[in-house]
């Protein structure tokens, strides 16, 4: 892909990537990251009274607000989100700020992903956060998300043209709310139907996806060419045909 073909956006964010590379850093580090804790579980069990908990979480960042010498940003996992708090002085040390000045503010994008040890506290507005000790970069983003905003409930500049969504679903999946569930919940219908059907004595089989006679009535299939056997093969609509064949054969 020539630079002709990506936007702005996907230059700087390029041109971020090289910028950290030589820098030292490795923007896509194949050593596996431990964490020991998820964003939700993190909230759900946060009391003022216990002692302070240490924490190692990793994900997306999805919002940043810099202040100066500290930072705010929004890291979304695999469960939820949290807020993160960034203090240079906290994860540099005295002789070198480049980790927060040149890294985090300028090299770093939203949608990049990156780790945080720290603790648990509450923010002076009250709001759950971790205290980051420790920053390190897992993987550059190079593709520019919708930036969603919300606030007290309200959501602006939502992602929520059905023509993108449907035929960006990993992006529907980053961004909006809910539609990860929607996936999970599909996975355990088809999982607990799955059981219900082997537990009566069923068997699932798979039939072929591409067949050499249309099937489906009068519906219009999708014809690809079978290079290796030079046919024109019809994407399977209906399962009929295959499985009447199978039922006669097991019948026998």
């Amino acid at each position: 892909m020539s630079l002709q073909d990506l936007s702005e956006q996907e230059i700087n964010r390029r041109n971020n990537l090289q910028a950290l590379r030589d820098m030292g850093i490795d923007p896509y580090p194949a050593a596996e990251f431990p964490t020991d804790a998820f964003s939700t579980d993190i909230i759900s069990s946060f009391s003022d009274d216990q002692p302070q908990r240490q924490v190692c979480v990793a994900g997306r960042m999805m919002s940043r607000r810099i202040m100066g010498k500290a930072s705010f940003i929004e890291l979304q996992d695999s469960k939820g989100r949290i807020q993160v708090y960034i203090s240079r002085d906290e994860i540099c040390p005295p002789d070198n700020a480049d980790l927060y000045n040149v890294v985090f503010k300028k090299l770093l994008d939203l949608g990049d992903f990156v780790g945080v040890k720290g603790f648990v506290f509450r923010t002076k507005t009250g709001e759950i956060s971790v205290h980051a000790q420790s920053l390190t970069v897992l993987a550059k983003s190079l593709k520019p998300l919708p930036v969603v905003k919300e606030k007290d409930g309200v959501v602006y500049d939502s992602f929520d043209d059905p023509e993108l969504r449907y035929r960006q679903r990993y992006v529907d999946l980053v961004v909006n709310k809910g539609v990860k569930d929607v996936f999970l919940q599909r996975a355990t219908i088809l999982r607990t139907l799955r059981s219900a059907l082997d537990e009566a004595g069923y068997t699932e089989v798979e039939t072929p996806v591409l067949q050499s006679i249309a099937g489906g009535a009068s519906a219009r299939p999708f014809i690809t060419h079978f290079n290796a056997l030079s046919i024109d093969m019809y994407m399977r609509i209906a399962t009929e045909l295959y499985l009447k064949r199978l039922i006669r054969a097991a019948g026998r």
